[in-house]
């Protein structure tokens, strides 16, 4: 007996002994003492880690969204509530179709618009007569959400929702606590009646409703009936699980850091914070030591890049020339997913209610060339785990002397984020050349570079908090990529032969009568401004004296978040010579229209 106590006596010594000298980790978040220096910032930064659903969401790396619904119908961007629910028909409708494409091209999840901001549900909820049930589809009784939902669970796909907060049919919208209670209650209805929800996706956008009044949205009861009902679901963007990187363009930043000062927004107290450290979504340096200083506290928030495969979100005909193409896809590819990101690709069902054939061949091409390249490693033992302080050096053996011009980097990010620069170098010509050199690592790190045919790589961790937990590092060969270049024209008139009358509002003499197919608006450069164009009233003139109304109350949808050229096609062709554009801003001041930023298209 008394052998058997000591024996226990020392067993505890040595566990006691484990546990001070493991390190200690935080999950998620961490609140940092209020006498904490730099040094202890930093060194608990590099222990804050994701949770287990976030980690399993950052190794999917690929996400599907399908944008589908009422704008599928309409053309539109952003419905505004009132298109009648008759509209909605797809004549040949395969939710099998989509997870069948989304498979084969290497998604893990796809997620569905199951209400956008013009408040169409794609599912027959009680709370509403604007749903699918109210459409002649199915004679009224299809679900979209349950179909689809399905077809993932048969091809082991994971399925989010998206629901949109802003809702621009709903009477109550504006009325904040009688809205939350309905969004509360559609959220009950997608979270209970369509089993596992792996993702609940909803942006912040609040503008107004039918009654021309804002809403004052209660996250924290939206983020507890989550929490309830699907504790296993990330939630984005407004959520503290994922973060939106900040544009629709498919680009990541330079330097990522997943643990960030970035208060998320759902909190009450986001807007303070934030505005003390001047951070926001689009901001450069989300979690440097200089962002550190000032910190309180810190959160696990990875970036999510979401970008569509066509210049919009919803499907329009006249954008199936306009299919991302394939040198495009793996930019984005290396700029999201290659820069410690996940990337969320948008592609939209049509009108038949099918993945587009543009769509699917570009999406196979894709994965075939993703596929293609992480075939070969050239790195031999890059997969064995390497724990670097800053200056730590590495080399790594290249097998078969063969050229390489891309290198992979991975961080254990269950061991935190840590990597704040590094630099890689090849061997050639008998010495050490640079190849590359970044900042931070993360989940995944993918370097391009100039080609070179090497049989050995040094990687040197220049600076990093604590010790850097390497997983990986790999060297692969990407083949050039020739697409074949389809031009888009927006404008057939010569700018040259145009005045500008007035800059406010914008008026154009075209210089002549014409009879109009369609008139562009492209935001110079693809650059959102704050003084550009959101919603716009279109005049037309033959003589600049007695003035049409084209269009009235138009808007540019989602401009500033995706300013790609938005074109608005006529079919009568109206015959002018001026256009006038009368245009607010997002804020709802005057905009600026250049001359140069509106194209047009003579009828044939």
């Amino acid at each position: 007996m008394k052998k058997l106590l000591v024996v226990c006596f020392f067993m505890s010594l040595f566990l006691m002994g484990y546990a001070q000298n493991k390190e200690p980790y935080y999950q998620k978040y961490v609140k940092f003492p209020q006498d904490a220096t730099l040094h202890e910032k930093v060194e608990m930064a590099a222990r804050l880690v994701p949770t287990s659903q976030q980690y399993a969401w950052q190794q999917m790396e690929f996400t599907a969204f399908l944008h589908f619904g009422i704008n599928t119908f309409t053309g539109r961007e952003w419905g505004d509530g009132t298109e009648s629910p008759s509209v909605f028909n797809p004549t040949a409708f395969d939710a099998e179709q989509w997870v069948k494409t989304l498979k084969q091209a290497g998604f893990k999840m796809a997620i569905i618009t199951a209400k956008h901001h013009d408040g169409f549900c794609l599912w027959p909820s009680k709370y509403t007569d604007y749903t699918v049930a109210a459409s002649p589809w199915k004679d009224g009784n299809g679900d979209v959400v349950r179909e689809f939902r399905d077809a993932c669970y048969k091809y082991d796909m994971k399925f989010g929702v998206y629901l949109s907060p802003w809702d621009r049919n709903a009477s109550s919208y504006g009325d904040s606590p009688k809205y939350n209670q309905y969004f509360v209650d559609q959220l009950n209805e997608l979270l209970t009646q369509y089993g596992e929800v792996h993702e609940v996706w909803f942006d912040g956008a609040c503008a107004e409703g039918p009654n021309g009044k804002k809403q004052e949205y209660d996250w924290d009861r939206f983020y507890t009936t989550i929490q309830t009902l699907q504790p296993n679901a990330v939630m984005a963007i407004m959520g503290d699980d994922i973060r939106w990187v900040g544009n629709e363009s498919g680009v990541g930043r330079e330097t990522e850091w997943s643990a960030t000062v970035l208060t998320p927004g759902i909190y009450s107290r986001a807007e303070e914070n934030n505005k003390r450290l001047k951070v926001f979504a689009k901001a450069p340096d989300l979690g440097s030591r200089d962002m550190l200083r000032n910190a309180e506290e810190l959160f696990w928030y990875p970036s999510e890049v979401d970008v569509s495969i066509r210049p919009g979100w919803f499907y329009h005909g006249h954008e199936d020339s306009e299919v991302k193409s394939l040198s495009h896809l793996m930019n984005i590819y290396y700029e999201s997913v290659g820069m410690n990101s996940v990337l969320l690709l948008n592609i939209p069902p049509d009108t038949r209610g099918l993945i587009h054939p543009n769509d699917s061949i570009r999406l196979i091409e894709f994965a075939a060339c993703r596929n293609k390249m992480l075939a070969k490693n050239y790195v031999k033992k890059g997969d064995k785990s390497w724990n670097a302080p800053s200056g730590g050096i590495k080399e790594y053996k290249i097998s078969d002397h063969l050229p390489i011009n891309v290198i992979l980097l991975q961080e254990d990010i269950t061991k935190g984020q840590r990597v704040e620069r590094f630099t890689i170098e090849a061997w050639v010509d008998k010495r050490w050349q640079v190849i590359a050199n970044g900042t931070t690592v993360g989940y995944k790190r993918m370097i391009r570079f100039p080609q070179v045919t090497t049989n050995k790589i040094r990687v040197t961790i220049n600076h990093t908090r604590l010790n850097a937990n390497i997983k990986n590092v790999a060297a692969y060969y990407a083949e050039p990529i020739i697409d074949q270049t389809v031009q888009t024209v927006w404008n057939t008139l010569p700018r040259n032969q145009w005045t500008s009358v007035s800059r406010g509002p914008l008026i154009i003499d075209l210089g002549k009568s014409i009879h109009m197919a369609s008139l562009t608006y492209a935001p110079l450069n693809g650059e959102a401004k704050p003084d550009m164009a959101y919603r716009y009233d279109l005049y037309i003139s033959n003589d600049g004296v007695k003035w049409e109304h084209l269009r009235k109350k138009g808007e540019f949808s989602n401009i500033m978040h995706n300013p790609l050229p938005q074109t608005l096609f006529f079919e009568n062709q109206p015959t002018t010579r001026y256009i006038k554009i009368e245009a607010t801003n997002p804020a709802g001041t005057e905009a600026k229209i250049d001359m140069n930023e509106i194209g047009v298209v003579e009828a044939e």
